[in-house]
């Protein structure tokens, strides 16, 4: 049996809070308290969800935090949409956030689907 670092979507997930703590390192400093923190913490959750799920041991298990990590993924998503609109963030590289986070997306979506129904 796998472990959760054997998973490429776990490692993948990784790599985006990197990306994410990279880009956020250039926030302004008025908001450490307010999206950087929020944006960090739900990047972080993908990873630590996918490790928890997958521990726990059991298809159905395991579901339902994937399922929990593929909503950070959307609140993630809804956030970069706001800090694009942002008069001191919108000029701000988003592409390997966005390219990478979008993979993730698809590999949760992917596995998820590919797991039984957790009825």
């Amino acid at each position: 049996m796998k472990t959760y670092k054997d998973l490429t979507i776990w490692q993948k997930s990784i790599d985006l809070v990197i990306a994410i703590y990279e880009l956020t390192s250039n926030f302004p400093r008025e908001e450490i308290y307010g999206l950087t923190s929020q944006i960090r913490r739900a990047t972080v959750s993908i990873p630590s969800n996918i490790a928890e799920g997958k521990m726990r041991g059991g298809n159905i298990e395991f579901k339902r935090f994937l399922l929990i990590a593929f909503a950070s993924g959307a609140e993630i998503e809804t956030q970069l949409v706001i800090v694009k609109k942002l008069p001191k963030t919108i000029k701000l590289d988003y592409n390997k956030v966005d390219s990478i986070l979008e993979e993730v997306m698809k590999m949760l979506n992917k596995l998820i689907s590919q797991l039984e129904p957790s009825n």
